[in-house]
């Protein structure tokens, strides 16, 4: 999730059975329920393969991403980069990213996340060790978590094949990391500075524990995440101005 959030109220919570369900509107009008899915399984290192693959997040050593986004704040630029480092994570050889974020030139969050791919396809979240940073100093570790540590599992980023309507925890540690995913739609048309996509899956991004975080990410063949837009921040725009791959 963004480090930036616009807080606001969006409606009433309602207990129902194991989850909870928040009514509120996104930037378009439309009502939407917070829902919290079923906590994932626990993963099993014998199903998975070395490398992640995926046509929606394909992590190929050495690739490199830059976003930037116009925040209140000012310019808000983010660096992302497949390290050539694994990590092992319940026994399995997970692959590291780095995302560095950026406000006015100044390092606000520097986090080595930690990504790998079953055998049928689906791309797992396994951890994160997350730093924010003020004024060079590390203020804060929250968020930091790893699968199969004080209770912390793996969630699925990227399904095999994502459908509209699939609802997945993308991290599950109670209490620290809940983000939750909902496929909304696929095969969107995307338009931002590094260029024009089409066939891309639009996910909606919430999490039980920010009531008041709302973000769409468009996931485009071949790149990964092109667009993030907030909702709650005036529909702000995180955009892709720069995608490179290693040479041969």
């Amino acid at each position: 999730m963004n480090t930036l959030q616009s807080i606001m109220s969006i409606g009433t919570v309602l207990l129902v059975g194991s989850f909870a369900l928040i009514s509120g509107c996104d930037s378009a009008g439309s009502v939407f329920e917070l829902k919290s899915p079923d906590i994932p399984k626990v993963i099993d290192a014998s199903n998975f393969v070395q490398n992640v693959d995926h046509p929606l997040w394909p992590l190929l050593v050495g690739m490199t991403w830059r976003y930037e986004s116009n925040t209140i704040d000012g310019l808000e630029v983010t660096e992302v980069e497949v390290l050539s480092d694994r990590r092992i994570v319940q026994g399995v050889s997970a692959m590291v990213v780095r995302d560095q974020v950026f406000l006015e030139g100044e390092l606000i969050e520097d986090t080595f996340d930690w990504y790998a791919q079953d055998k049928s396809g689906n791309v797992w979240y396994v951890g994160e060790d997350s730093k924010e940073y003020r004024n060079g100093v590390v203020v804060s570790t929250a968020g930091s978590w790893e699968s199969g540590v004080s209770g912390a599992r793996a969630g699925i980023y990227m399904y095999a094949s994502p459908k509209v309507g699939d609802l997945y925890y993308q991290e599950y540690f109670e209490g620290e990391a809940e983000d939750v995913g909902e496929v909304l739609a696929i095969n969107q048309s995307v338009t931002v500075p590094s260029g024009s996509f089409m066939e891309c899956v639009q996910i909606r991004d919430t999490t039980p524990l920010q009531p008041d975080v709302l973000e769409h990410k468009y996931f485009c063949p071949g790149v990964g995440t092109v667009l993030t837009i907030d909702l709650k921040a005036n529909n702000l725009r995180d955009e892709l101005v720069l995608f490179a791959t290693p040479q041969p």
